[in-house]
């Protein structure tokens, strides 16, 4: 069973600090993560953080020398379409009038762009249909 369909839920601090690392800069260490987190975390629970990213396979690894390389599965924005879809998809089926509702609501209550954004995105979709 992927674990992908929790991964918005279930990304800590942590989790959440390392993904942003490793979008910004791949392949990574265990040890240039640590670094680059500027000590904040001990060796052994970024390792741990970084094999657990990858078991949600969410990074990537392969084998260099006694270390493993990581590099994200997917971008930032592959990552945040997944979340999304697997967070909307059971509301849709319950009734999808309220959630797009909400959804409105949100995206212009954050930025009044945003629904000219989404009004544009709406426009492209019907156009390739």
């Amino acid at each position: 069973m992927s674990t992908f369909s929790k991964a918005g839920r279930v990304l800590g601090e942590l989790e959440t600090r390392v993904m942003d690392l490793l979008w910004e800069e791949h392949p990574v260490s265990v040890r240039t993560a640590c670094e680059r987190l500027r000590g904040d975390h001990a060796y052994t629970t970024i390792m741990t953080t970084m094999d657990r990213l990858h078991k949600k396979r969410l990074l990537r690894r392969k084998k260099d020398g006694n270390a493993f390389i990581y590099e994200p599965a997917m971008d930032r924005s592959e990552y945040q379409r997944r979340v999304v879809e697997a967070a909307l998809s059971p509301l849709l089926e319950q009734g999808a009038a309220p959630v797009l509702a909400a959804f409105v609501e949100v995206a212009a209550d954050l930025d009044e762009k945003h629904l000219a954004q989404l009004e544009r995105l709406i426009a492209s979709h019907r156009r390739r249909k």
